[in-house]
């Protein structure tokens, strides 16, 4: 496989801090759709680095750090409304998630239709307290792909 290089400037990622670095990783790749593609450890703490399996031409991570000072204490960053965003193709994929989410506590939006652009979503709370959209009919992908490729 030839190497691509970056030929551009793009946005890659998003880092959380995360005071239970093996509990969200748990939460993350049981509740959305994100693998743990690397992990990275030094003196300082350690990271994990999360993306949609395969997802090799547009690559997007969310980094999730665990700093050795800070292990045990959580800090929330996206919270009440701040959220990560993940778009599902299946309305049952919403309400799916969210069954799995109230019975393991961390179901922080009931799903809800709401007005377009927004369509039907819910949200889930991080073992960090951080909150991530699971939405179907937002259409965020679908549009923003529409918009570049005309």
């Amino acid at each position: 496989m030839l190497e691509k290089k970056l030929t551009e400037a793009r946005w890659t990622h998003v880092a959380l801090p995360s005071c239970d670095l093996d509990g969200a990783i748990a939460f993350y790749t049981a509740m959305t759709p994100l693998v743990v593609v690397s992990r990275h450890e030094d003196a300082e703490g350690r990271n994990a680095w999360l993306s949609n399996d395969g997802q090799a031409e547009t690559p997007f991570v969310l980094v999730l750090v665990e700093f050795a000072k800070d292990r045990g204490r959580p800090q929330p960053q996206l919270t009440p409304f701040a959220h990560l965003g993940m778009e599902v193709p299946r309305r049952e994929d919403v309400d799916r998630i969210a069954a799995e989410a109230r019975e393991a506590g961390c179901l922080h939006w009931e799903p809800m239709e709401l007005p377009p652009p927004v369509g039907y979503v819910c949200a889930l709370k991080d073992p960090d307290g951080n909150v991530v959209e699971i939405s179907h009919g937002q259409r965020v992908f679908e549009e923003v792909r529409t918009l570049w490729d005309g």
